[in-house]
């Protein structure tokens, strides 16, 4: 039986949340201070804006400068501009496009979404949760892994995954195979495919996903019964595709999730100033908690001491207002230093 625990770090502006699947993260939701986009679940009254027939879209304004889309159903007039409509948000906004809104059940009433808490509980009911210094270990660890690109499976196995603009690309590698290299091959293959399915689910990525499978002559039955096995977390919606000629398998995963890269990392793929000043922060409180009572000056990028503004109030609330954080050009956004003055 699959063992899956809740770990919940929370730190000055910033709470992570991480599912493990024995042993391994499995999934990554974080929470942030002055983010708002609709996230899944969110229920409320929004207003028609636009219409787009050929396009089978309505665009909705939700209020606070959001925004979603609507698709148009065939069995069903289409609204029209100024219409008001009760709907819900089925996917969080990614890949610089809004959130996707279906319509509400008439009986259904307007909400927030679900709590960080609850999703977690969700997504692994009855699991042990667990919020203490281990929590935060195990958060930084999924946030690492959730932002690599290669990944080691073990007997010379190993993964990579490129999320593009059109789909996930992924390349299943196998180093020297001794003996039968078609079973070693066959091996890997559903090795990779059961990581497959957890390191998509961590890194939260839906749509198109094209996997190079490694060897020749691949047995479609069982890699099939493998990804049905890997993605079943994942249904409904799942459609995965027979092995081309070429050797690949397709998969149609269903977006629901704004991508963990869209939230930690900023348009060239790097680790946004916010996300380097929430870790800043938590570097800072891990020094502060390590040496109780003693003064602590951190030193960073300007930027970076910019965005850390308001998590640092909040940790001399917890800590003491015994910490400061002076800019220094000198150094890059993912460089600190922190000292006892």
């Amino acid at each position: 039986m699959a063992d899956r625990r809740i770990y919940i770090d929370k730190a000055p502006g910033e709470t992570r949340g991480v599912v493990t699947l024995d042993g391994r993260s499995e999934r990554l939701l974080i929470e942030r201070a002055g983010e708002g986009w609709p996230r899944l679940g969110l229920r409320r009254r929004a207003r028609v804006v636009l219409v787009d027939r050929a396009l089978g879209l309505a665009m909705l304004d939700l209020g606070d400068g959001q925004e979603a889309s609507l698709r148009l159903k065939a069995d069903r007039p289409p609204p029209v501009q100024g219409q008001s409509l009760d709907i819900e948000i089925a996917i969080e906004p990614q890949a610089g496009k809004p959130a996707v809104a279906r319509v509400s059940p008439p009986d259904a009433e307007a909400g927030e979404a679900p709590t960080l808490e609850q999703r977690l509980a969700a997504l692994a009911p009855g699991a042990r949760v667990i919020v203490s210094p281990e929590a935060r270990a195990v958060a930084d660890e999924a946030e690492e892994e959730a932002l690599a690109v290669d990944h080691a499976l073990g007997g010379g196995v190993s993964l990579a995954v490129e999320p593009t603009r059109a789909l996930t690309a992924v390349d299943v590698d196998l180093g020297a195979a001794g003996g039968d290299g078609k079973r070693a091959a066959r091996q890997a293959n559903i090795a990779a495919l059961h990581a497959l399915g957890r390191l998509l689910r961590l890194k939260a990525l839906g749509g198109l996903v094209v996997v190079d499978l490694v060897g020749r002559g691949h047995d479609g039955q069982a890699l099939a019964h493998a990804a049905q096995a890997a993605f079943a977390a994942d249904q409904p919606g799942v459609v995965i595709g027979p092995i081309t000629k070429f050797g690949t398998l397709e998969l149609a995963l269903p977006r629901r999730h704004r991508p963990v890269r869209e939230i930690l990392c900023d348009r060239s793929g790097q680790p946004s100033v916010q996300t380097l000043a929430l870790r800043l922060v938590r570097a800072i409180e891990r020094e502060a908690r390590a040496a109780p009572g003693g003064r602590l000056l951190a030193r960073c990028a300007p930027e970076v001491a910019a965005a850390a503004a308001g998590p640092v109030e909040i940790l001399k609330g917890i800590v003491g207002a015994r910490v400061e954080v002076v800019t220094d050009p000198a150094l890059r956004r993912g460089q600190w230093e922190i000292a006892a003055p």
